[in-house]
């Protein structure tokens, strides 16, 4: 196991199943301690406990609705009661909610305003929160979307305006947490390989696929080098950037 993040610790929101699991592993591979959020699935979040402390680190899950502002406070304390600090912030957890168009009669607005309220404003509350307590010379990792970027079909307005709103908010964050040493930058993958990503990537229409020039979705395995590659020592001059990881899809 490598140790280039012994002795940090991270946590990562939406760190159950998924891409935050496989965030949360690739930390400990390096070392650090790790906490992680979760919504409902408390034997999910155990289980990926047990995985982590197996690895030889410290962890932790928490439950917390991000949709919930007044949580990210009681969140945050807790990690830094536990761990004693908190240097490492990876901001996962998100919703989505896609396949109606803004037009469509039948289109839930609750269930769209929640995105909203989970994406952006959950993830703003909790970055503000974790702000005051993170060490300086962390990091900041907020997990985007392509889409936040590009719309290549309709259907998915909302969601990504959420990603858009997050990638704009961190740069931003990074220039109120420069001062600090502290760097802010947004991972933006593509379609990957979840339980939602692998249902979507066998119903895109082949104009999709063609236009990645690396023509397959993502692994989590290989955002989640990426997004642990940001938390490291090696990325301490990467600042207030969004790193593509979409096979070239964006590019």
């Amino acid at each position: 196991m490598s140790t280039k993040l012994k002795g940090k610790v991270a946590l990562v929101t939406g760190g159950s199943r998924g891409l935050g699991a496989a965030i949360a592993e690739a930390l400990a591979d390096q070392g650090a301690d790790v906490a992680i959020s979760y919504t409902a699935s408390a034997a999910k979040a155990e289980a990926v406990v047990e995985k982590l402390k197996a690895k030889g680190v410290r962890a932790l899950a928490i439950q917390a609705d991000q949709g919930d502002l007044a949580t990210a406070g009681p969140l945050v304390d807790q990690v830094a009661a536990h761990f004693g600090k908190l240097d490492i912030l990876v901001n996962n957890a998100a919703v989505a909610v896609q396949g109606r168009t803004v037009d469509d009669p039948a289109l839930e607005t609750a269930e769209y305003d929640r995105q909203w309220q989970v994406n952006v404003l959950g993830v703003v509350a909790l970055t503000r929160a974790a702000s005051r307590k993170l060490s300086d010379g962390g990091r900041i990792i907020f997990i985007g979307s392509g889409l936040g970027s590009k719309v290549p079909f309709p259907g998915v307005a909302d969601y990504s305006g959420t990603k858009a709103a997050i990638a704009g908010y961190a740069k931003g964050v990074q220039r109120d947490l420069g001062p600090r040493n502290i760097t802010v930058n947004v991972v933006q993958p593509g379609i990957m390989l979840t339980d939602m990503g692998t249902a979507a990537a066998g119903k895109l229409p082949d104009s999709v696929m063609d236009a990645h020039p690396i023509r397959r979705v993502a692994t989590v395995e290989e955002v989640a080098a990426a997004t642990v590659f940001l938390a490291g020592p090696d990325a301490g001059y990467i600042a207030g950037s969004i790193v593509d990881v979409s096979g070239g899809f964006l590019a």
